[in-house]
């Protein structure tokens, strides 16, 4: 199992969105390196979703459900989707300033390449914010 971290802005799609959902294709990257990972996620992997510009927090964990396809909301390009599902919502969110305050957090993506919206973690990085969330796997 491979783990990840998305970024979404909670007022285009939040995590209660997704919960609300079901499912959704984690679609609309515009970024090289976001498109190379999004393509590395495979099914079962655990996803850490992020709130972006609001919140700025981590606040639940997502699973995927679809490896990458071509994205649909593409008019030109070659991008790709994934399909998410809600697994858990954290029990505590853990802030950006928490994370930071990490030292077994300092490389990862969300701290040295802010403006990546799709990352991987090492499964060591995703366990301690899940711990620091006082969430259960």
């Amino acid at each position: 199992m491979t783990y990840w971290l998305v970024k979404s802005e909670p007022f285009v799609y939040s995590y209660d969105d997704l919960l609300r959902d079901g499912t959704t294709d984690w679609s609309g990257v515009r970024n090289y390196g976001a498109r190379n990972h999004l393509r590395g996620m495979k099914n079962g992997d655990l996803v850490l979703f992020y709130h972006s510009r609001e919140g700025l927090e981590v606040v639940g964990i997502a699973k995927v459900v679809r490896e990458y396809y071509p994205d649909p909301t593409a008019e030109k390009g070659d991008w790709s989707s994934v399909d998410l599902a809600p697994y858990k919502r954290l029990v505590n969110p853990v802030t950006l300033q928490a994370i930071k305050q990490e030292p077994d957090l300092a490389n990862i993506g969300l701290v040295r390449i802010g403006r990546l919206s799709v990352m991987p973690l090492e499964k060591k990085e995703f366990l301690q914010i899940v711990k620091m969330s006082d969430t259960s796997l």
